[in-house]
């Protein structure tokens, strides 16, 4: 068989055959690994006839698609159409607005430049399409809150109130935004919110969602939008009120038991909300409504997802249901929809609760001061059999596995078990999901931060239940991905945060910079191999500063090398190299003493002491030229332990762990306090250091 084929074919697939890892060495795919991915992709690759039927599958369908429903363009630059419509065709141009213009392309096929960002309808040559203008960037973090913007970042989940029954929602997320503006800070980032399946309890962390474009509804806090009464019925009813407790009292969520009884409290608040007569049922109705077809779509799935289990009993993937139930558009899926209407618009009726108190939650932050408010989480995909890949097949790539292949943080690569969208199914449907889901991350925030941006230019991918190293890079159409990001976050003067971490394409971050989409850098990732750490002044400013992410170790788990103990309790690591990576941490020890000493000479007292340590971390990071810190309330809070451990399941309480003070005044201890101080009046004098 031809490898000259098989490449043309991974080529015009988007795949590609070379790249170079994060120790900058070149790679190459090997001919069997593009097979498989190909596979994946729906293009079979075994044999040189089939290698041609899928050659053809592709010619046919740009073919067929010539003309793309939507096209992305940058505001005031000319719109260059010489690839699909002829010179001086004459065409009709409707703004968003509503206005119109009428005229004909030039002699290059191109339409005259637009300086009204927004998608504009187009009348060309029997065709109609939308053209998505874009602004030159998204608004900047100096534009919505000044120039000496700090924050914080909390795990949802992790948020303490007295009666939240053992998990976190957004009424502990309403206080803990009060409290973080009363310490001065300007925006509060969150772990993911997306929709879970609430049928599968086991199946809890944030970034494997079943849908990004809804929301987990055992986040939701009925009482703060139904009343305080209701819900005291309802846990009364339940029968829970010694089980709410004893969840409350733990350390660790209890995933399993936490959602049974919040699901029990909901159905039975739904059971008495449905009987009428409520004075919040308009509103329901017209956030229905709102939701259109995506929201019923998601519901339905919902229902399905807890009626069709297997015969021992457990959820399914939607692959594995009865024929007829597996496209959403199916007479089948209708006619369950209407015998079961009640238990459809249960799920509705949870939407519904977490989207007004998500929206509480970002008034309560502004209210109390905060120029951005909540910041967003979106996850890089979403699970395979989950509502948003039932509901957008054509867009979305089920049969494949996201991932990373070995680099700097995890020498074995990453599996993350989730499905991406496809290219060419975006393409094809105008770019519907991509936009419907950055609106849905927006909605309830002033700003959105994109895990693992890298997926916008490329995303690695293997076929399901292949290893990290069985995989190859799918490019996608970034130019694209980036104008609509730009456009969608201008409609909500909204600031874009990219974790760009791992390993990063060349000319990726420069044209995010150009944009004003920030990238990310993390303390303890600023430094060469000999544990040299940068100057400050080396830090952009065109990126976020933190101490740490939710995938790494507290600033207190580093320097005690808390990290490299628990990679090797859970088999990461061997024992034999604890002595070597000991002695690399006490490297890398140093090198940030030097740094500390150098930028924060303000902090008295003994830097070994993890409680100085973070004082100094907080003024060297507030010194940094970066437009906004944001410091992660573990570090805030000292606390020894990271939320999660890439890679591991059961052997770490990955997503479990609990903040151990409420919500209303976990910033206000003596400590935490004089921290956020310090960080704040660092950001003040590094900004009339610049200015």
């Amino acid at each position: 068989m031809s490898d000259e084929r098989l490449n043309r074919l991974a080529e015009a697939a988007g795949l590609s055959i070379e790249w170079v890892d994060a120790d900058g060495k070149d790679q190459r795919v090997k001919p069997e690994v593009l097979r498989a991915v190909l596979d994946g992709l729906g293009l079979p690759a075994e044999s040189e006839d089939q290698i041609e039927r899928s050659l053809e599958k592709l010619d046919t369908g740009a073919g067929a698609a010539s003309v793309p429903p939507l096209l992305t363009f940058d505001q005031n630059a000319p719109l260059d159409l010489s690839q699909y419509f002829e010179p001086s065709s004459r065409y009709s141009l409707t703004l968003e607005d509503g206005s119109q213009q009428n005229g004909t392309l030039d002699a290059q096929s191109r339409l005259a430049a637009i300086d009204i960002p927004g998608y504009h309808q187009l009348n060309i040559a029997d065709q109609q399409l939308t053209l998505a203008v874009a602004p030159v960037a998204c608004p900047s973090v100096e534009d919505v809150a000044g120039p000496a913007a700090w924050g914080v970042t909390v795990q949802l989940y992790g948020l303490r109130r007295p009666g939240d029954g053992g998990l976190g929602d957004t009424q502990a997320l309403e206080a803990v935004a009060r409290n973080a503006a009363a310490h001065g800070a300007d925006a509060l980032g969150i772990s993911p919110v997306h929709a879970m399946f609430t049928g599968n309890s086991q199946q809890y962390s944030p970034y494997s969602p079943s849908s990004r474009l809804f929301y987990n509804i055992l986040h939701s806090a009925p009482g703060s939008v139904l009343g305080e009464k209701p819900l005291r019925m309802a846990i009364e009813s339940c029968g829970l009120a010694d089980e709410l407790e004893r969840l409350e009292s733990l350390e660790l969520i209890d995933w399993d038991a936490a959602s049974q009884a919040r699901q029990c409290l909901l159905r039975t608040l739904y059971e008495d909300f449905s009987t009428g007569g409520n004075a919040q049922q308009a509103d329901f109705d017209s956030f229905r409504e709102a939701g259109g077809e995506a929201l019923e779509n998601h519901c339905r799935f919902e229902a399905l997802h807890a009626a069709l289990l297997s015969p021992e009993g457990y959820p399914q993937h939607w692959r594995d249901w009865p024929q007829e139930y597996r496209t959403p558009q199916s007479p089948a899926v209708e006619q369950f929809a209407q015998q079961n209407a009640s238990e459809v618009s249960y799920y509705a009726f949870g939407q519904w609760l977490i989207a007004r108190g998500l929206e509480r939650a970002q008034i309560a932050a502004r209210s109390a001061g905060m120029k951005i408010g909540l910041i967003s989480d979106l996850a890089v995909g979403a699970d395979g059999g989950g509502s948003q890949a039932w509901s957008r097949q054509d867009e979305v790539l089920a049969a494949l596995s996201v991932g990373a292949p070995p680099d700097i943080i995890n020498r074995q690569g990453q599996s993350w078990g989730i499905s991406a969208f496809s290219p060419w199914g975006l393409r094809a449907h105008g770019y519907r999901a991509f936009i419907e889901m950055v609106r849905a991350n927006l909605a309830h925030a002033g700003g959105i931060r994109i895990d693992h941006v890298m997926g916008l230019m490329r995303l690695w991918v293997m076929p399901a239940g292949a290893g990290p190293t069985e995989g190859a890079y799918l490019n996608y159409p970034f130019d694209d991905l980036l104008r609509l990001l730009t456009l969608e976050a201008w409609r909500r003067n909204a600031v874009v945060l990219g974790e760009d971490l791992g390993t990063v394409p060349e000319g990726l971050r420069e044209k995010l910079a150009a944009r004003k989409l920030l990238g990310m850098r993390v303390l303890f990732f600023e430094r060469d191999d000999n544990g040299t750490f940068k100057p400050l002044e080396e830090w952009p400013a065109s990126a976020i500063a933190t101490s740490t992410t939710h995938d790494l170790p507290t600033i207190e788990g580093w320097w005690k090398a808390h990290d490299i103990d628990w990679r090797i309790r859970v088999g990461q690591h061997r024992e034999d190299e604890r002595p070597g990576q000991l002695e690399e941490r006490e490297r890398e020890r140093v090198g940030l003493l030097r740094l500390l000493r150098e930028y924060a000479p303000s902090v008295k007292g003994d830097l070994a002491n993890p409680d100085v340590l973070a004082d100094a971390c907080a003024v060297c990071l507030g010194r940094s030229p970066a437009p906004l810190v944001l410091f992660p309330v573990e570090d805030a809070l000292g606390l020894p332990e990271q939320p999660n451990m890439p890679g591991i399941v059961d052997t770490h309480p990955n997503w479990r762990r609990r903040y151990p003070r409420d919500s209303a005044t976990m910033l206000d201890d003596p400590a935490c306090s004089h921290r956020l101080e310090l960080l704040s009046s660092a950001r003040e004098q590094a900004i009339g250091t610049k200015h």
